[in-house]
């Protein structure tokens, strides 16, 4: 008989002869009459046995003997070994065990939680199984692991685990209310981890994993309200995030993570009402953010710091007000979703800035329009700018203290943004130039009409045409410069402006032109004439008016075309 033992962990004694093991019953005299057959060995019916079936109980040492090699009578067939409706009573520990065949315990119902920490193996099979948990532990194995269709009622330990191929759990059932259902922090897979419709009553722990596919959970539901649902801190995978249809209570906390594929929440049903739902921040992804199809977000959406290749979303399935963060998140584009400032500025404003102890987080503004404009939305672009500006300078004002300082400051946002949106809109300075000039046309227009202007020089007005122009022709008065008593120019009800353009002494004045006269007042920079010649009398009807107008329309002309300038130079943009 072969005395060959190998080296394990556990704490019995080695068992190196099948005799030891006599009598086998049924159900172990069929495994070992077929092992080097290498046929399935199905006991009974081959499912899943759920009562204390002596033609179907297998002890595990047996198992574990087997396995390991046995004897030269009971030496594996090179597909491994391969039990299917199995009872395994007692404890299969395969620690530390070098096994260099697949190990097939499907359909079986173990009393203990399989041992395999530290050890060797091919490929692990136990689909369909019902375990109390398994313990794999730093697992090596060349291939795949899996517990597809599983119920495991205890912790599935996979701490530094390394696996060839894939982490695969399909359809299983775990369950583990008060702790991590799937511990797998620090696994190694050449795969990726197939969650596919499981349902999952505890935490799932793959912080710090390095896969080479997928994390696919597509219809999963995990449940841990309160706490952490799923951990993928620091993970990397070369793959998706692929959560579409899944329903998970719990936090989803991915921070630090990178992935090569997309992250795809699409129809996905997410709750975490009094924390996070879904934090990604730090997070790289080079693909797309999914989130439409009826998805729902309840908690806190948390993308600060994330860098996304681009957006799919719909308006429907955004967190509510205050469940969004978005501070220095940058995406590349929106592939799906609108893409117009109005939809797009909600989108932002259910950012709550104060619910984190922020006044306002300028950055989310600038990168929304940094995309838009990228995409050939110009004006949604600017549009989005201006009301970063707007938000971004009542923060500031909030800030100020001193009330004087704050109306000071609220005057002057309030004049930037009816002339130029901040600086956004430089060309909004020539539209108010504009229409000064015309009010000043209708204005020195009627003036004009109304006899309120006069020459702007002291040698006309001291002259014989202006001053018996006062007078209509009935009247008259002693003139001290002649010497005489003259009559009035004047025709009845002739106002003293038209009398006295109407003299020929007048001929050679410079005619008033109400349009350039407006331009004259208005324009600082420019030099006209018209302001040189002639200018507002108060001491006639409308004159008061006219004179105080024209006042205001030269400090207006100057301080909108300073404003113009700061405009154009960019220099009242917020920085």
């Amino acid at each position: 008989m072969n005395r060959h033992a190998p080296e394990t962990g556990s704490t019995r004694a080695a068992v190196s002869e099948l005799a030891e093991f006599q009598p086998l019953n049924a159900a172990e005299a069929k495994i070992v009459a077929n092992l080097r057959s290498g046929d399935f060995d199905r006991l009974g019916d081959g499912l899943r046995p759920d009562w204390d079936d002596p033609a179907r109980t297998v002890r595990a040492e047996l198992l574990r003997f087997l396995i390991l090699g046995g004897e030269d009578e009971s030496r594996l067939h090179e597909k491994g070994i391969s039990v299917s409706g199995a009872r395994v009573t007692g404890m299969l520990d395969l620690e530390g065990c070098r096994i260099p065949r697949d190990i097939r315990l499907k359909d079986c119902l173990f009393d203990a939680s399989p041992v395999l920490r530290s050890a060797i193996i091919d490929n692990l099979f136990l689909d369909g199984s019902a375990l109390p948990g398994l313990q794999a532990d730093r697992l090596e194995a060349r291939g795949s692991l899996s517990i597809c269709g599983a119920d495991v009622a205890g912790e599935t330990r996979l701490f530094g685990a390394r696996l060839g191929g894939n982490l695969e759990a399909d359809g299983a059932k775990l369950s583990f209310p008060d702790g991590l259902a799937i511990n797998a922090e620090g696994l190694e897979a050449r795969g990726g981890i197939q969650l596919r419709g499981a349902v999952i009553r505890g935490g799932v722990n793959l912080s710090a994993a390095r896969l080479g596919a997928d994390v696919n959970a597509v219809g999963a539901q995990i449940e841990r309200p309160g706490g952490v649902a799923l951990n993928g801190d620091g993970m990397a995978a070369r793959g998706d995030l692929a959560l579409r249809g899944a329903i998970i209570s719990g936090e989803i906390r991915v921070r630090g993570a990178n992935f090569g594929g997309d992250v795809d929440c699409t129809s996905a049903t997410l709750s975490e009402p009094d924390g996070y739902s879904l934090r990604l921040n730090r997070s790289r992804v080079s693909g797309a953010f999914f989130l439409r199809q009826g998805a729902s977000i309840r908690g806190t959406l948390d993308l600060t710091a994330t860098e996304i290749g681009a957006i799919d979303d719909e308006q429907a399935c955004w967190p509510k007000r205050g469940d969004l963060l978005l501070n220095r998140c940058q995406y590349g584009a929106f592939i799906g979703g609108p893409v117009d400032a109005a939809s797009r500025l909600d989108w932002l404003a259910r950012q709550v800035p104060g619910r984190w102890k922020e006044d306002f987080w300028p950055q989310p503004y600038e990168q929304l329009s940094t995309v838009l404009r990228e995409m050939g939305h110009d004006e949604d672009a600017r549009a989005v700018l201006i009301t970063k500006e707007r938000l971004q300078r009542r923060a500031r004002r909030a800030r100020a203290r001193n009330p004087v300082l704050r109306m000071a400051l609220a005057l002057m946002d309030g004049m930037l943004a009816v002339t130029l949106r901040y600086g956004r809109q430089p060309l909004l300075a020539l539209l108010w130039l504009f229409m000064f000039w015309g009010i000043g046309v209708t204005v020195f227009y009627s003036a004009q009409q109304n006899g309120a202007l006069k020459p702007n020089s002291a040698v006309v007005l001291r002259s014989l045409e202006w001053t018996m122009c006062s007078l209509e022709q009935t009247a008259s008065r002693y003139m001290p410069s002649a010497g005489l008593v003259l009559a009035g120019r004047a025709f009845a009800g002739q106002n003293q402006l038209s009398c006295f353009l109407n003299q020929p002494e007048a001929s050679s004045y410079p005619e008033f032109n109400p349009w350039m006269y407006s331009l004259d007042a208005l324009l600082p920079v420019m030099e006209i004439g018209q302001k040189q010649y002639w200018r507002p009398d108060p001491t006639k009807p409308t004159g008061v008016f006219t004179l105080n107008y024209y006042y205001f329309q030269s400090v207006v002309g100057w301080a909108l075309s300073l404003l113009a300038v700061a405009g154009f130079s960019g220099l009242v943009k917020s920085r």
